[in-house]
């Protein structure tokens, strides 16, 4: 291992919890003081920083960090020039990406961007909303917003565009969906000269690797049970697997030990079929990591 610890950027804020499940989930115990940005991470290879997300990919492109997660959004925002190492897909509180909306007051007689022609709009993502109108052929003011966006329209702004992960916060606000701007998730993410060099390279690729592991097995169970030798066939017939199941004879020849990996949203609806097919001693159980 090299001596040069990995430099690791972790979002600080709103994604920062269920990062930091995300590594334990890999393997990795990140402790963290309530004011501190420099948490331990026991890993005697890696050091942690907690950065701001909308600043974090600068960072990895200028090599003060090595690598880091942070948003799709911020990165074109940043027009950061890194290495993209993998998509993670989670969030805050589901696994759906985080979208930027184009918003209006329910009363806003603008239904598309073209309605948006010398309007006035307000957001964080000024450079992402300026791509987005310039697609669109529509020349409008873009302003940065600093913080409770939604709350300037209509009096200060004619629309917004801002982050919605569940849109509860735009209904309160009585506010009406137009487009959508952008879809985000997460990614994994290193600089250029990390990426060249093998050696940490390699470190990046194994995190990766166990990170979407953990992912993985989040939304997956493992399933086994016992199958009598007249009903395996219609057993193999309706059990999903990632690839095919698992089948060992037990002892005495007639009975056969059936064991396989699928998603959870399958299990509900498989299990009373499989019993209805003879299975028994059906076993759900969680997974830490999954593998492909």
């Amino acid at each position: 291992m090299s001596e040069t610890k990995l430099r690791i950027g972790l979002p600080k804020g709103s994604l920062e919890e269920a990062t930091v499940e995300l590594f334990r989930r890999a393997g990795y115990v990140i402790s963290r003081s309530s004011r501190g940005y420099r948490p331990y991470i026991d890993h005697p290879g890696m050091e942690v920083r907690l950065v701001r997300p909308q600043e974090l990919a600068r960072y990895v492109a200028q090599g003060f960090l090595d690598c880091g997660i942070t948003g799709m959004d911020w990165i074109l925002e940043n027009e950061a020039s890194v290495q993209l190492v993998c998509e993670l897909p989670y969030n805050r509180s589901t696994r759906l990406p985080v979208r930027w909306v184009l918003a209006v007051h329910e009363s806003s007689p603008i239904r598309s961007p073209k309605d948006l022609q010398g309007k006035r709009i307000a957001t964080e993502a000024v450079r992402l909303v300026s791509s987005y109108l310039e697609r669109h052929g529509v020349k409008a003011e873009v302003e940065f917003s600093w913080g409770a966006t939604e709350v300037k329209v209509p009096e200060l702004v004619d629309a917004i565009v801002d982050i919605s992960e569940t849109g509860s916060s735009l209904q309160a606000n009585n506010l009406r969906v137009v487009d959508t701007v952008l879809q985000s998730y997460p990614q994994f993410l290193c600089s250029h000269s990390v990426w060249a060099d093998r050696e940490r390279r390699k470190q990046i690729e194994s995190l990766a690797l166990l990170l979407l592991a953990a992912l993985r097995g989040e939304e997956k169970v493992g399933l086994k049970m016992n199958v009598a030798k007249d009903g395996i066939k219609a057993v193999l017939g309706v059990l999903p697997a990632l690839r095919r199941p698992t089948v060992s004879p037990l002892a005495d020849g007639e009975w056969f030990a059936v064991e396989t990996v699928l998603d959870e949203s399958q299990v509900r609806d498989l299990i009373p079929r499989l019993k209805e097919l003879g299975a028994e001693g059906i076993i759900e159980y969680p997974l830490n990591k999954v593998i492909y």
